[in-house]
């Protein structure tokens, strides 16, 4: 029969809703659970075997060191380098192996003096040793290696804070340790700045003795010059380059003096790196002389030169403010573009540099800057010298060798105060050095562990047991080729008639008469089923010849057809159709079982001539309802369907039967079906839910609409809401005989589930 209006769409429709989900986790509901349940369980294992860690933090305030005594802004003017990269350089000496060694052997000794072992579990640790536990106690550099991943270095945001954490499944153990850290880094920090200081101050005090003798000398030599009767006095004039020479003269050999301090200090450091790593620091003075930084320091240099010369011509009366806050600009901008230089080149070596030398090499690249700075400083100062002494030669010869003792004395004078000056503040610095480190909270014994965290992993195991429980779902449905639900077959474009829940033994192996469940207990839900699939099947085609031969098939054996054809032919009996049932299943035939009837004669033996027409319909026990069994078994069952008597015959029992159901073989499996599809009004395919591939239904179709047939749609079989697709039974019910609305004890069991 052709209705190109029927012909369906095998395109499969895309896209999962939500319900969709939650139905594919009802569906493999225990293979869910289990998998989340391992997954948990094997947390819950894991977490509970873990070691309780204590933390234990201090917090020690960081203060800008004070910079060097000799540095003043006509000499150097650097400024300092930064809060944060302040507290960068701190974090860094924290973390230097240098530090760790330190407060590995003050654990040590801890340990020894304790009279608690017990306390110290990282450094005194249980073995199992054939069976027997015995402890041991860590050496020096398995403790060292140990701090750097126990100990937590940290800078708390915004503030000159430097946050030491320290964990142990102790919790005085990590509290010791923390506050050790804290203690040995405070005592470190003092000694840098002791030790640095005690070094200038030794150097001035041998500078300050040496000028004091130069000083006693040059007063000497002018007394005894003016005793033998020369020039008392000198002019105005000269006296002001007097002055002014040795200004800069005395500013002068400051800045070589500090020059030389720095040259000292910078050797040192180099010394300690060389033993290290040799190459590095060759490296680093390298780096540090690019000409970029050079023309700076010589640019600043110059212009704070010029800016004392500005000062040193002032004259009463005349305002030259502004000319030096032209200067100080200047100056000013040229030292941002020189930190900011110095700030990239820095962590561009300190970030390849290994991590035990960062500290030394940092302190290298600032003393090199230093030093650069001093020496662009001396060779200005020196030049400016040399133009005032050119002058200062130009004096009338009467008053030159008297120009020169004063000169001389006047010069030392000035130097010799400023180092005084100095050296009372070395003094002094050196004695009220606290360090720059100051202790604001001391580490306290922790009371309840900061880990593990066993509720938060306990949701992550739950999480990802979901998660992995979930992928399993995806991966089984990716890969499940079954019709599962009706929305499987609508989704191919496939008109689904109705669909049939699971009973006992609906597959159609063995049936017997309790498969007639529409004659057995038509109050049943699956009953129910097959009236709406009746009522679907009557109102599926309106037209002048309504359907009356329908034929039942499925895509493979084993799903169902037969019973399915049975209930339906027993429907429409029920709703006072005269109804006619064929077994044209002539391969094997089993709808004879049901009403007990005789296989044979039959069908086939009709078709053969050896039976009457009369004899060939059957009544049965269920009114309205009449059969044709199959008859006798032939080896060539396709050539007996295709013939001219059985068209004959639909012929005829349409004109006389309402309805006319007919069960045959799978469509798939032999030709029968496509031979009877051509013969009758519609076909109705069944799929049996989790057995029927998608393939196979694919093919089925294509086979039907290959032979210009009509596709009444199909019916799902074998579908139970257990699977996880209850929705569609969310409304189901049913009435009795007597009107009254029910729900089965079917469906409550389907909510409940």
């Amino acid at each position: 029969m052709n209705n190109n209006q029927n012909n369906f769409d095998l395109q499969e429709l895309e896209g999962k809703s939500f319900k969709d989900y939650l139905a594919l986790v009802q569906k493999n509901l225990w293979p869910f659970l289990i998998i989340s349940l391992v997954i948990l369980i094997g947390t819950a294992f894991y977490v509970l075997r873990l070691t309780d860690i204590y933390v234990s933090e201090t917090s020690v305030k960081i203060s800008k060191s004070g910079g060097s005594i000799l540095q003043t802004a006509p000499l150097l003017g650097m400024g300092d380098l930064g809060n944060d990269r302040m507290i960068n350089n701190e974090i860094e000496i924290l973390k230097s192996f240098d530090l760790r060694k330190i407060v590995a052997n003050a654990l040590l000794d801890s340990f020894a003096q304790s009279k608690s072992k017990d306390d110290f579990k990282l450094l005194y640790k249980s073995e199992s040793n054939f069976g027997r536990e015995t402890k041991k106690l860590l050496q020096s550099p398995n403790i060292e290696e140990m701090l750097g991943s126990i100990v937590d270095i940290e800078q708390k945001r915004g503030l000159d804070v430097i946050v030491i954490a320290a964990q142990s499944p102790s919790p005085r153990e990590a509290a010791l340790i923390a506050a050790l850290y804290a203690k040995i880094y405070r005592t470190y920090n003092l000694e840098i700045n002791r030790e640095q200081l005690s070094f200038v101050r030794d150097f001035l005090d041998q500078q300050r003795a040496e000028k004091k003798i130069q000083l006693s000398q040059a007063e000497d030599t002018l007394r005894a010059f003016q005793e033998k009767g020369g020039i008392i006095a000198l002019d105005e004039q000269a006296q002001t380059l007097i002055q002014q020479l040795s200004q800069f003269e005395a500013q002068m050999n400051a800045a070589k003096i500090e020059l030389i301090a720095s040259t000292e200090v910078l050797n040192k450091y180099k010394e300690e790196l060389t033993k290290q790593d040799p190459k590095l620091a060759d490296y680093l003075a390298s780096v540090t002389s690019e000409t970029y930084i050079t023309a700076l320091q010589n640019q600043i240099a110059e212009l704070q030169l010029n800016k004392d010369i500005a000062l040193a011509k002032f004259e009463s009366g005349i305002d030259i403010s502004q000319k030096v806050k032209e200067f100080d600009l200047k100056i000013n901008d040229l030292k941002g573009k020189l930190d900011e230089k110095i700030k990239v080149l820095k962590a561009g070596i300190l970030a390849s540099s290994p991590e035990e030398v960062r500290g030394i090499s940092q302190k290298i690249i600032e003393a090199e800057v230093k030093n650069q700075s001093l020496r662009s400083s001396v060779a200005s100062l020196s030049a400016l010298v040399r133009k005032y002494e050119e002058r200062f030669n130009k004096l009338p010869k009467t008053t030159l060798e008297l120009a020169r003792f004063q000169r001389t004395r006047e010069s030392t004078e000035k130097l010799f105060t400023l180092i005084e000056e100095k050296y009372q503040e070395a003094l002094i610095n050196e004695q009220s050095q606290a360090g720059n480190v100051l202790i604001i909270d001391n580490a306290r014994v922790p009371i309840k562990p900061s880990k593990p965290n066993r509720l938060l992993m306990m949701l992550v195991g739950l999480l990802i047991g979901f998660g992995l429980a979930f992928g399993y779902v995806l991966i089984r449905d990716y890969f499940d080729d079954k019709i599962n639900t009706p929305e499987d077959i609508e989704k191919k474009n496939i008109h689904v008639l109705a669909w049939i829940p699971k009973i006992n033994e609906l597959n159609g192996i063995n049936l017997n008469g309790k498969d007639f469940i529409i004659e057995n207990n038509p109050t049943s839900i699956p009953s129910e089923s097959i009236r709406a699939l009746r009522t679907r099947v009557q109102f599926s085609k309106l037209r002048k010849d309504a359907l009356k031969t329908i034929l039942v098939t499925s895509p493979a054996p084993q799903e169902g057809k037969s019973t399915i054809a049975l209930n339906l032919a027993g429907s429409f009996a029920h709703s006072k159709r005269k109804t006619l049932l064929i077994d044209a299943d002539l391969r094997k035939p089993r709808l004879h079982s049901v009403f007990k009837k005789e296989k044979e004669p039959g069908l086939v033996n009709y078709l053969f001539g050896e039976l009457s027409y009369e004899k060939l319909i059957n009544a049965t026990d269920t009114k309205n309802l009449f059969l044709i069994t199959a008859g006798t078994i032939v080896p060539n069952p396709s050539e007996v369907l295709d013939s001219t008597e059985l068209d004959i015959l639909l012929k005829k029992v349409r004109e006389e039967f309402d309805y006319v159901i007919i069960d045959c073989p799978p469509i798939i499996a032999v030709t029968d079906a496509e031979i009877l599809a051509r013969k009758v009004d519609g076909v109705i395919l069944v799929v049996s839910a989790n057995k029927t591939e998608k393939n196979l239904l694919d093919l089925a179709v294509k086979l039907i609409k290959s032979e210009d047939s009509f596709l009444i749609g199909t019916v799902l079989n074998n579908f139970s809401t257990k699977t996880g697709y209850g929705s569609y039974y969310k409304y189901y019910y049913y009435y009795t005989a007597d009107g009254e609305k029910k729900t089965s004890k079917f469906k409550k069991k389907e909510k409940q589930a």
